[in-house]
């Protein structure tokens, strides 16, 4: 009767979450870049669905079949659940994300390629497993419970591992209150193993065998259940840390975004500067030619003015001087005062003052009576 229950509450929890994950899994696969970050998701999964898949064949022999518990094919087809399982289990412990380093069983398997592990795992357990087969089968003398010797070690450090890097994934996660499921967890399936390996006939000695079967049955469906519990928890958690890193990447590149468009508008405040200093000189440059424009020349120098206007461009300073019938010098003082009024200098001083007079029209101020 508990056989029965096991069966059946195994096998329809584990085939459902089984399905629910792969769903996950599918989605997951479609929406995330890197896909070795999500291969956990699969190889969990599968684990879950070996299991469910072991439970539905055991329940279709024992009560579809009314074959024995102890029947010697139903306990190598358990190993063979059991062995699939931990292969399905390893698989996926790489992708149990955390800072630390990862356990002698993570390295182990990430020396390997996928196909080669498996190639690996399944030659060695093969060998084995025909050597005890053969060593078993057919001899009434070796309790049937012997065949479980293959997977104990493999199932022991499985559940060492597991527990290892569920437990560093939740401190990464700060999660540590999540330790006392993980190491319930491993409990679980240390007990779980010890009731394979110890044969029922010499358990009975010391316990009740209705006891020992509900112990067997419970504490079958609790480590599967808290297994799933904690996958589902590691799941949900991974899923969270990936949005949130999803959201800190696009933070980063918002801010790089931002440092461009500060970068552009410092240019752009440099380009404004330099523009405002070119405007702010040609203001200064407008303010003195209004004020030269606006300077007060005398009578004398309005002449002056006047005549470079008419002469400039082809006789002397000592030839104006003689047109106006005044001293060279006389002629040269006014020259330097109005250059100084105008702010000019240079050799080129001449053609400014003339270029100067007659845009001015400096030429109204003198009269002329002949003109050769």
């Amino acid at each position: 009767m508990f056989s029965t229950i096991e069966y059946t509450v195994t096998a329809i929890v584990c085939l459902i979450s089984a399905i629910v994950i792969q769903r996950i899994f599918s989605k997951e696969k479609g929406r995330v870049a890197d896909q070795s970050t999500i291969q956990g998701i699969k190889w969990f999964g599968l684990a879950i669905f070996v299991w469910g898949i072991g439970a539905l064949a055991n329940l279709i022999f024992v009560n579809g079949l009314y074959w024995l518990p102890t029947n010697r094919v139903l306990i190598y087809l358990g190993v063979l659940v059991s062995l699939a399982n931990s292969l399905f289990i390893i698989l996926s412990l790489p992708s149990i994300e955390h800072q630390q380093k990862p356990g002698l069983i993570v390295r182990l398997v990430q020396r390997f390629t996928i196909k080669e592990f498996i190639i690996v795992y399944c030659g060695v357990l093969g060998m084995i497993t025909f050597v005890f087969v053969m060593a078993s089968y057919g001899n009434s003398e070796i309790s049937n419970n012997f065949i479980w010797l293959i997977d104990i070690p493999i199932s022991i450090v499985v559940a060492i591992s597991l527990l290892f890097e569920l437990n560093r994934a939740f401190m990464g996660r700060q999660m540590k209150f999540m330790y006392l499921p993980t190491f319930v967890l491993f409990i679980l399936i240390i007990i779980a193993i010890s009731h394979r390996m110890i044969p029922q006939d010499k358990a009975l000695k010391f316990i009740d065998q209705q006891f020992w079967s509900v112990l067997g049955s419970i504490t079958a469906i609790s480590f599967k259940f808290l297994f799933i519990l904690l996958f589902s928890i590691l799941l949900y958690s991974w899923k969270f840390l990936s949005e949130k890193e999803k959201q800190q990447s696009l933070v980063k590149e918002l801010e790089v975004q931002n440092s461009d468009f500060r970068k552009s508008i410092e240019q752009l405040e440099l380009a404004n500067e330099s523009h405002l200093d070119t405007i702010k000189s040609l203001k200064k440059n407008v303010k003195k030619l209004e004020k030269t424009s606006k300077t007060e020349f005398s009578e004398r120098q309005k002449e002056v003015l006047g005549y470079l206007a008419h002469y400039g461009n082809h006789k002397s300073y000592t030839e104006i001087a003689n047109e106006m019938h005044i001293s060279v010098d006389g002629f040269q003082t006014h020259i330097y005062q109005i250059k100084k009024m105008l702010h000019i200098s240079g050799a080129d001083g001449k053609k400014q003052l003339i270029t100067f007079a007659q845009a001015n029209s400096f030429s109204k101020y003198i009269s002329l009576e002949g003109d050769t």
